[in-house]
């Protein structure tokens, strides 16, 4: 029974939405409209909208709650929140972290992303909401402190622990650090000579005097 009538209320909710956005271009309210979601009961109907200020729907609260006899709230939410609810797919090919397991949004930092050795552009650390990607912080853990040390333990048998500009010796000569890739257990290294290199964490060693 409770099933019937969560799916009749989905039903409803798709109407509710296409006569909001009539009457928010009646108004010509300056917002966008997400979606409309019913609570269990029917007792309260709530749309959620994006905009770029502060709206004053006084007016639209008005006709709406002439035209659904119950409850309305217009809930303003963030550009997180928009990509949660109208969800999508990531640069990396699968649909969006926050619109599938996670639950609250947690900080995000620049930090993060040099932590894991990534490009600072910012088209290629932000999500598709514009903000700093929300995986930058829950995979952070992986490279930070005691975890990065033991993973480059486990791999050369000691605590070394490579990083941008870290001066190494290869087989063909000395150079710096350019990139770590923790997955591979790979480094790019530019060699004197300005030619890089990519070789596997066990072909390169840190220079004595770094």
């Amino acid at each position: 029974k409770d099933m019937a009538q969560l799916e009749r209320n989905r039903e409803r909710e798709k109407s509710a939405f296409d006569i909001c956005l009539k009457k928010i271009e009646k108004f010509k309210v300056p917002m966008k409209l997400l979606r409309a979601e019913y609570t269990f009961d029917r007792n309260k109907i709530v749309f959620f909208f994006t905009s770029d200020g502060r709206v004053d729907f006084r007016e639209l609260v008005k006709e709406l709650a002439a035209v659904f006899h119950t409850r309305i709230e217009l809930r303003q939410v963030g550009v997180r929140d928009e990509a949660k609810q109208v969800s999508g797919i990531g640069s990396c090919g699968r649909p969006l972290c926050c619109a599938t397991f996670l639950g609250d949004f947690a900080p995000v930092s620049i930090k993060m992303a040099k932590n894991q050795g990534l490009s600072l552009n910012p088209t290629k650390i932000s999500g598709v909401c514009g903000r700093l990607m929300c995986c930058l912080r829950f995979e952070n853990d992986m490279y930070e402190g005691d975890n990065r040390k033991r993973r480059c333990c486990a791999m050369q048998g000691k605590g070394l622990r490579f990083r941008v500009g870290m001066k190494v010796m290869t087989d063909e000569g000395s150079g710096q650090v350019l990139y770590v890739n923790s997955q591979k257990h790979t480094v790019k290294v530019q060699l004197d000579g300005q030619k890089t290199k990519t070789l596997s964490w066990d072909a390169v060693e840190q220079e004595e005097n770094e």
